[in-house]
This record gives structure tokens, C-alpha cells and sequence, in this order.
């Protein structure tokens, strides 16, 4: 992309390509009422190239989030289940004998798609868990030693109930750190649920949400996403902010280097929701806790004590120094 600049000598992003993005955010919000916060996480999530886990309570519109996103901006979703006795096969493919071709031949498996929607991903086994990795990291999946490229763009986006429900499997914090964002969606408010039972009386709203883009103009603004400026000390900032869960008494494990990176391209993602074509700290505090609660491990002692991952980052951001404030101001 050719950076432009405005008259304060700051980068500048194409119209054009945050125009689409805002149009992405309003065909959405045709279904997810009230939400438009949680509607630009995903959408920075996209832009970011990462990957994004829903954890709430069911029936607030996990799934519907998803189907929206994919309808919206014309990517092929495929969803799957998650249940016990889904198979790691199920997810990656597998390779059949071709009896006319006299040979094995690879069959695609969900995972080929560029929206994956995982579905309660807490409620099938370890196993079938753990065929995500590879898909989530190198976008690739490997079977009998042969790798397959996954489309382009490819986001993974998987919902689950919390812990506290019957037959679900924590995910393992290998898997977890692949996950760019930890998001909730929350229990509307009395007029949004009243909204969204009486739009649903005679129609289903996803009938109603309309593809604004395509694939090429997605992959296009990410790119564009890709070149938002930084400044080098918000790179320092963003390294101090990681760092400082290392070493945080509450935390017996801090968020690793591939943390730092996903900071990174969340605040890049930030600042282009936000109509910005340069990052600044305020980027980074807003996309701090989505990014990095997930990654912490806590002390039995903060457990014991009932320390949220929530307040130690709030604690954290406070304590470390910003390099300069009020820049622009970031909205979510």
C-alpha cells in the first residue's frame, strides 16, 4: 500500500477499504443487536489474521456472530460440532484409496474453508483439540506427512461454555495461545432483548444480512493492515506491557514472545477500525486484556484468593509507563 499522510504528517489509510469494513460492522449488527464492541473485536480479529474464542453461557449469539461475519463479507464458513466423538480426521481430512486412479487421494477436511466456525470446542476430546494447532499456527494441515495449504484468508473461530458446565475439556494453553483474542459476548440489556425477540418474529435476521465485499478486497485490507504504522516506542511499550506478566506475583506463567506479536497486529487492527493508519498506546491498552488474559497462568495463591486475569492486567497497564498519551482516542 502507498502510504499517504494528512497535513500533521501521520499515515493515513485508504477510505475506500474502512468504508467496507464499517459496512461489514452494520451488516452484522443486523443480528447481533447492541453489540457493536464485540463486533469490531472479531472484525480486528480478521484484519489481524488471528484467531478468536467466545466463551460465554449459551444462546447470546455465539455462533450467529460467526454466521454473520461469513455472510458478510462472502468467505466460505464451514462449521463443526464439537462433540466427543468428533474425530481429528473429521477436522484435517483424511486420504482415500481412489480405486480407478489406483491411489490415495487427500479429502478434504472442515478445516478447508476460510471461516471455521468450532462450535462448543470445549466438549470433544484433547485429541480431536489438538488437530487445530498446526491448522491455527502455519495454516496448513499435515496427513500421512503431507502438508495441505488452508485458503487464504483462514480464521478459526471457536465457541465455548464455561468450565463450569458438564462434559467440557479445558483447552490446552498450547492451543489457547493460538487464539489471537478471548472475547465474551454478554447478556443484552432489557430494550436489545426486547429487540431482538420481536426482529425474529416473523423472519430470521441472518436472511437479511447481504455480502458487502469479497474475498480479494479482504485479503486487500489486510495487507493494508499490515503496513498501519508503529512507532518504535510503542514496539518498546508493547514488549513492557508482555513482560511485565512474567514477573507479576500473581502469575506463575506470563504470556510468551508470540504474545507480543499478537499485541502487535491487534493494535494494527485497532488502529484501522478506528479510521487510523499509525498505532498509538491507546490501541495497545484497549487490545491489552483481550489479548493476554487468556495466556496467563495463575498462582494457587491468586486462585485461592479469587485474583481475575482482568485485574492483574488493569494493575499491570497502570504500572507500566506510556510513551505519550491522547493521540486518538480509541472507541470499542
Amino acid at each position: 500500500m502507498n502510504e499517504s499522510t494528512n497535513q500533521t504528517n501521520q499515515p493515513i489509510i485508504n477510505a475506500e477499504s474502512h468504508a467496507k469494513i464499517t459496512k461489514i460492522a452494520d451488516e452484522i449488527e443486523k443480528v447481533i443487536v447492541g453489540k457493536r464492541d464485540v463486533i469490531k473485536l472479531l472484525l480486528i480479529t480478521l484484519l489481524s489474521e488471528g484467531h478468536v474464542l467466545i466463551e460465554d453461557v449459551p444462546g447470546v449469539g455465539k455462533t450467529t456472530l460467526a454466521t454473520a461475519l461469513s455472510k458478510s463479507t462472502g468467505l466460505l464458513c464451514k462449521r463443526a460440532q464439537f462433540t466427543p466423538d468428533v474425530m481429528a480426521s473429521d477436522i484435517t481430512g483424511f486420504n482415500m484409496f481412489n480405486r480407478e486412479k489406483n491411489a490415495f487421494e487427500y479429502v478434504n477436511g472442515l478445516v478447508v474453508c476460510n471461516v471455521f466456525l468450532a462450535d462448543e470446542i470445549n466438549r470433544t476430546s484433547p485429541k480431536t483439540q489438538s488437530a487445530l494447532l498446526e491448522c491455527m499456527e502455519e495454516k496448513t494441515v499435515t496427513v500421512d506427512g503431507k502438508k495441505h495449504r488452508l485458503m487464504s484468508p483462514f480464521m478459526v473461530i471457536a465457541t465455548q461454555n464455561e468450565l463450569g458446565y458438564v462434559g467440557t475439556y479445558p483447552l490446552p494453553e498450547a492451543q489457547l495461545d493460538r487464539f489471537l483474542m478471548k472475547i465474551s459476548m454478554g447478556y443484552p440489556t432489557l430494550v436489545q432483548e426486547i429487540d431482538i425477540i420481536s426482529g425474529r418474529q416473523k423472519q430470521n435476521p441472518l436472511d437479511t444480512v447481504n455480502p458487502v465485499c469479497t474475498k480479494e478486497e479482504i485479503l486487500k485490507i489486510i495487507a493494508e493492515t499490515r503496513s498501519v504504522h508503529i512507532e518504535p516506542n510503542v514496539y518498546e511499550y508493547i514488549v513492557n506491557l508482555v513482560s511485565a506478566t512474567r514477573v507479576h506475583r500473581s502469575v506463575m506463567l506470563g504470556a510468551s514472545p508470540r504474545a507480543s506479536l499478537m499485541l502487535m497486529r491487534a493494535a494494527q487492527g485497532c488502529a484501522f477500525v478506528s479510521g487510523r493508519g499509525y498505532v498509538t498506546p491507546e490501541d495497545v491498552k484497549a487490545m491489552f486484556p483481550y489479548v493476554i488474559s487468556h495466556r496467563l497462568m495463575l498462582t494457587g495463591d491468586a486462585k485461592i484468593r479469587k485474583i481475575s486475569e482482568e485485574s492483574i492486567l488493569s494493575e499491570i497497564a497502570g504500572g507500566v509507563v506510556v510513551p505519550f498519551e491522547g493521540q486518538a482516542k480509541v472507541i470499542l
